[in-house]
């Protein structure tokens, strides 16, 4: 692990509140409706919803948080100075990013598991998961660069990723299925790369494996975003 990976980590651990928003935020959704709305048939379609707003939400929250807080402590004007590139710098963060993803994934789909909920996963969908959390973390951390871009202060970021997430979270069907949905909202759907993150871990924990569609939309979502955020990138809030 890098220093910038280290940093990233520590300030992480730190934060309770993003501590809470990342752990126990989401699994207090996950015990509220598998309790309320869980069982045989229902479980997976829950937990995949939940864990994958809870992913995709720390990613972006994340990253966003910690450029702004490092341009706005002059942090990022420091590493600009050295050697290390931005790239460098974004794949340390990431491979927190990735773990934590897979942190979240072991947390809520441990309890998820518990006979009273009634989730059942077989193991090669345990084994592709995190395939599906490396397209999905790459994509919402991409879309945390550019509001870390957009954002003008730390308060901003939580602002704008909760004007982002929430939304999404209903229009992807992250709480409920989209099969149920107005015909409107599933196309809007189809421009979300929540939606495909949703599709994408549906359809490992129902023990199907056909993951070249929402693996591709995401990947797509990743490269878009990608190239607007390194394109933008702010190093120093006066230039």
């Amino acid at each position: 692990m890098n220093a910038s990976a280290g940093a990233y980590l520590l300030s992480m651990v730190r934060n309770k509140i993003a501590l809470f928003f990342t752990f126990a935020f989401p699994l207090l959704f996950i015990v509220l409706f598998g309790l309320l709305f869980g069982g045989p048939g229902h479980m997976d379609q829950l937990a995949a919803g939940v864990l994958d707003w809870g992913v995709g939400n720390a990613a972006m929250f994340g990253v966003a948080y910690t450029i702004v807080q490092w341009r706005r402590d002059d942090l990022l004007r420091l590493v600009r100075t050295t050697p290390t590139p931005v790239t460098s710098l974004l794949s340390g963060w990431f491979a927190v990013v990735l773990g934590i993803a897979v942190a979240q994934a072991a947390l809520f789909l441990g309890v998820s598991l518990l006979p009273v909920f009634g989730l059942t996963v077989p193991f090669p969908g345990v084994a592709l998961l995190p395939v599906v959390l490396l397209f999905g973390c790459l994509a919402f951390f991409a879309m945390g660069v550019v509001v870390g871009r957009v954002a003008s202060n730390p308060d901003a970021v939580g602002a704008i990723a909760n004007c982002v997430m929430i939304p999404m979270a209903f229009l992807s069907g992250s709480f409920y299925p989209l099969e149920l949905a107005p015909h409107w909202m599933t196309v809007v759907s189809r421009f979300l790369p929540l939606r495909y993150l949703n599709d994408a871990t549906r359809t490992v924990l129902t023990g199907q494996y056909d993951l070249v569609a929402p693996l591709s939309a995401l990947l797509g979502f990743a490269v878009l975003f990608g190239a607007i955020g390194l394109r933008t990138f702010k190093w120093a809030d006066n230039g």
